[in-house]
């Protein structure tokens, strides 16, 4: 990932394997006293969290506790209350911030009427690669090496419609072994796929913090990702749940 390595360089002028531990380095993405609200029900207030290059972190936290509203506000989707979300030192949007990130939300976000490389073809088409240069072109057999890489080689050419909810997140996933963004923000990645699929899905995200990329994901799964850090939605609601915390919990080791 030559992107991922370069905005990391960029932000701690120091390589992208130092930048995991070292914490003078500036964070690649801020989210500063955040509040979210839904329905007159408040889902988490004073959330902050620096997060750095070759981070990984997952949001955790019950049913309802705001978990893809959180991924929400910080990809866009979603409205923010209060608080305030900044990628390199800047406010997190516009093409500053969504020409570095690559979002997979709950759903697979496939069409179903194309098959998976139509699919590849139409989400590169419009996206690109994000690469370092702007190019946004891809050749067939990339998409197909990479729709082979997650068990698709022999779909490819198949309507979605006639696919499996679990092929249908890989047409999604494939995308993760094309795409250069750096910040990774992925919603139930592991939704309907097989416990093989998690562990190549698992190695693919290791490969991408160990290049200094940054994944965010939520998961009612325990990854096997070393190290993991957290963000536990029950700190930051009222006192029922327990007092708001200002930094990142660290996972336990797998």
């Amino acid at each position: 990932m030559v992107l991922a390595a370069r905005v990391c360089a960029t932000l701690s002028k120091v390589s992208s394997t130092a930048s995991r531990t070292d914490r003078n380095a500036a964070p690649a993405l801020r989210l500063d006293n955040l509040y979210c609200e839904r329905d007159d029900r408040v889902l988490f207030s004073g959330l902050s969290a620096d997060i750095y290059c070759g981070d990984t972190v997952q949001i955790v936290g019950p049913n309802g506790a705001g978990k893809t509203s959180l991924i929400g506000l910080i990809t866009g989707t979603g409205i923010l209350d209060e608080g305030e979300i900044h990628w390199q030192g800047k406010p997190a949007r516009g093409y500053h911030f969504y020409s570095n990130l690559l979002y997979l939300g709950h759903a697979p976000g496939v069409n179903i009427s194309l098959t998976p490389l139509e699919n590849l073809r139409w989400y590169f088409g419009l996206n690109g690669v994000k690469s370092e240069n702007g190019s946004g072109i891809l050749s067939d057999g990339k998409l197909l090496e990479a729709l082979a890489t997650v068990g698709l080689e022999d779909y490819d050419d198949v309507q979605c419609a006639h696919m499996s909810a679990g092929q249908q997140r890989r047409v999604a996933l494939a995308r993760l072994y094309l795409s250069q963004a750096p910040l990774w923000i992925l919603d139930e990645p592991y939704t309907a796929i097989d416990t093989a699929g998690v562990a190549a899905l698992e190695a693919r995200f290791q490969e991408h913090v160990q290049s200094g990329g940054i994944i965010i994901l939520t998961s009612h799964q325990s990854p096997k990702l070393n190290p993991l850090k957290m963000i536990d939605l029950a700190n930051y609601q009222d006192s029922e749940f327990g007092k708001a915390e200002t930094t990142l919990e660290a996972g336990a080791d797998e």
